[in-house]
């Protein structure tokens, strides 16, 4: 299985490419993911889900979880897998915010929006005190890379191209630097299959931005898709 019509790139405005793993995304959750799933904690939200293998297999096991990307059709994919997701910025209003177990930021998400920093001050908002953050980094690269000289697009191989939006890339070390000066606490890291991740507990106060009479638990929405507006509303 794997549907992605690719070959994609991320191309930067002076040339550099950067193939895009289209047709794994596309396909079943493999072993590596399998490897990764297997330590998420409780209700799990997947940002940049994506066309939604890992939130299909985590809804197939039975397990409480929401993707959340802003490509409609990644969205509708992840709905026909069987998932729940929401059309929807990880920096607009989410769902049970500062309730969720565990969090993805896997397939190079962690460069959501081109600034490291301020992505994982807004995970520590959403998962709760010492919750989980499941990251991938660029394997044995000490890359720093950020939005101010990186703006990018996403092309094909004949040459067509999306919109410019910001992106950032970074190695195990620079994000353990970003995530200490966020409030994270370092938890694992680990190789596996060519890929690389690290593991990290959310050290936000449970008084900080948490309603402390809602359950601990978080539950995905009742509807399975919803298409976000760009005005700040309750989700």
């Amino acid at each position: 299985m794997g549907t992605g019509r690719g070959p994609l790139f991320l191309r930067r405005a002076d040339g550099w490419l950067l193939p895009l793993e289209v047709e794994r995304w596309c396909a079943r959750a493999d072993a590596v993911d399998l490897m990764v799933l297997g330590r998420c904690e409780g209700a799990v939200l997947d940002v940049g889900c994506g066309p939604g293998r890992l939130v299909a297999e985590l809804a197939a096991r039975g397990r409480p979880v929401l993707g959340v990307d802003v490509s409609e059709a990644a969205v509708e994919h992840t709905v026909r897998l069987g998932g729940q997701a929401l059309r929807r910025s990880v920096f607009e209003p989410l769902p049970a915010e500062g309730r969720w177990d565990t969090a993805l930021l896997l397939d190079g998400n962690v460069g959501i929006g081109g600034d490291p920093a301020a992505l994982l001050r807004r995970m520590s908002q959403l998962i709760a005190p010492e919750g989980l953050l499941i990251a991938e980094t660029l394997p044995d690269v000490d890359v720093d890379e950020r939005v101010s000289v990186h703006i990018v697009r996403v092309t094909d191989a004949r040459g067509a191209a999306g919109p410019d939006f910001p992106w950032a890339r970074l190695g195990t070390p620079a994000l353990l630097r970003h995530a200490a000066r966020a409030g994270w606490r370092p938890a694992d890291q680990w190789m596996t299959g060519g890929r690389s991740f690290v593991a990290l507990r959310n050290r936000r106060d449970r008084g900080d931005r948490l309603d402390r009479s809602t359950s601990s638990t978080a539950e995905p929405p009742k509807s399975t898709a919803v298409i976000s507006s760009q005005r700040a509303r309750n989700p």
